[in-house]
């Protein structure tokens, strides 16, 4: 599946609509979808949304927005980049504000910049950042957690992304029962075992394995991310043992959205957590050889 290009302008800072008697009050329509079709005057705003591109970061202006004495306009975050010259005269900056663009900006009506994704919202221009932030539709990063990947798409881009380009173990079925081993466990202070997908109830969950520090205590974290939204998420609950030599632990939780970065949910230690010494334990032996099988199951709650 080919991916969908999108211009990202999620840094810019949400500000609320410029507040005076002149402007229109559009912040009731914060993040509202307005049921209507497209005006036909929204597509037609293509020269005035180049008016509101600063000429610096090249990302949408919000209140206030500077310009200098011969009107170039200029974005607020950026008006200390440039030590109070206008980037396109370079003419001294003041504290002009250009206050009848910012009122133009309020009239404008602009579909969401996730329209190639499925979002058919028409939202206020200051509304339409904020709205975004949350959109649905917004694309997926992707949830593989050995490398700084940087792709993202919908799930079933990601899907066939982790299949054909990380080399991810795919599996169907609600249960699991997968075996971690590690010749020289004292050697792994940081590690991340492969991912594994699991297809069932028609959704994907990735299931995480890995070493890291727990303050100054080596410790290893299993846990279970759901490849789509929160809310759908909370749908699902899943269970992990792990054990040996007559003994056993139980985690039983809910998957994490991939909203949620990798490292923020092994962060939050949110999952099965066993510490080095009793995962020798459990693998027996000498104890010189790092031997888990962790077994679990996925469910959806009714």
């Amino acid at each position: 599946m080919a991916s969908v290009t999108y211009i990202d302008d999620s840094h810019a800072e949400v500000i609320d609509p410029p507040k005076n008697e002149e402007t229109l009050d559009v912040t009731e329509l914060v993040g509202e979808h307005i049921q209507h079709s497209p005006k036909p005057n929204v597509t037609s705003y293509g020269n005035v949304r180049e008016l509101l591109e600063c000429p610096v970061c090249l990302s949408a202006m919000y209140p206030p927005i500077h310009q200098c004495s011969n009107g170039h306009t200029l974005c607020s975050g950026c008006k200390p980049r440039v030590h109070n010259r206008c980037p396109t005269c370079r003419h001294e900056l003041g504290n002009i504000r250009c206050l009848a663009l910012e009122k133009v900006a309020a009239s404008l009506e602009l579909p969401c910049k996730y329209q190639n994704f499925g979002c058919l919202g028409i939202y206020p221009y200051y509304c339409k950042l904020k709205h975004e932030s949350q959109c649905q539709y917004r694309p997926y990063t992707c949830p593989y957690a050995g490398s700084e990947c940087t792709v993202a798409g919908d799930i079933p881009y990601l899907v066939n992304h982790l299949k054909d380009d990380h080399k991810v173990d795919m599996h169907n079925g609600s249960t699991f029962n997968h075996r971690y081993v590690k010749s020289n466990p004292h050697e792994v202070e940081n590690a991340t075992w492969m991912l594994t997908v699991f297809s069932c109830f028609g959704q994907y969950f990735c299931l995480h394995f890995e070493a890291f520090q727990l303050g100054m205590a080596p410790v290893y974290i299993a846990f279970l991310r759901f490849m789509g939204d929160d809310a759908e998420a909370k749908n699902y609950s899943y269970s992990l043992e792990v054990g040996g030599t007559g003994r056993k632990m139980i985690w039983q939780g809910v998957p994490r959205s991939i909203r949620d970065s990798h490292r923020k949910v092994r962060d939050s230690y949110d999952g099965l957590i066993i510490q080095r010494n009793m995962a020798l334990f459990f693998s027996g032996g000498d104890r010189k050889e790092l031997k888990l099988r962790v077994t679990g199951r996925i469910w959806k709650e009714q």
